[in-house]
């Protein structure tokens, strides 16, 4: 009962935060993808909670919350998980601090993405030991090349650029997770508004 209780309330989180991180801008129409690894459940096993794909992430919801194996076994959840569902589970293999992932097309991170300028590294993202954030070349959305580029680039890094795709951050919960996401996007704000006024 208690597992179950957990595997609830973790789903009622994911909702929130994905409805929230819609509704910040974050994630504009159907882009995005959010996901949990919930430890030691009554299953025996861990299990990831993630965000379904071709839903907005204003519409997801109790029932259409994806619960799968570490292997991509779908075991709960209306339709079908995210079209990233393998790199969520990726990254999770390859580190176990991870709780969280979040996967945004937030427009000034996004737009930096697609232009040979970087984001600045700020201090809220800790010691400063280097300059801008790390970013990988670009893949093919759901592609196993994205997969092996996105997990290894998260190897020693918990925030990371996809090239002409967005941004993924990750954490020991969603809400550290989310909050990264967000200092990302801003941290990109203050770039752009930088380099107009170096000009």
């Amino acid at each position: 009962m208690e597992a179950v209780l957990i595997l609830t309330e973790a789903k009622k989180h994911l909702v929130t935060i994905a409805n929230q991180t819609y509704q910040k801008g974050l994630t504009p129409g159907k882009s995005g993808n959010i996901s949990i690894k919930i430890k030691n459940t009554s299953r025996s096993s861990d299990v990831i909670l993630i965000t379904p794909s071709s839903v907005a992430l204003r519409d997801v919801n109790l029932n259409n919350v994806i619960v799968t194996d570490l292997n991509g076994k779908q075991l709960e959840g209306e339709g079908i998980p995210s079209s990233e569902l393998q790199m969520h589970l990726a990254i999770y293999k390859r580190r176990e601090d991870i709780g969280a992932i979040v996967h945004t097309h937030s427009p000034y991170a996004t737009g930096f993405s697609f232009t040979d300028k970087k984001i600045p590294r700020l201090e809220g993202f800790g010691p400063i030991k280097e300059p801008y954030l790390e970013e990988i070349e670009y893949a093919t959305p759901g592609s196993s090349e994205l997969v092996e580029l996105a997990s290894s680039g998260l190897k020693r890094e918990d925030v990371l650029i996809l090239k002409n795709h967005g941004v993924v951050a990750v954490g020991p919960d969603l809400d550290e997770a989310v909050l990264l996401a967000e200092f990302t996007e801003t941290s990109a704000k203050t770039g752009f508004i930088i380099d107009l006024l170096k000009d």
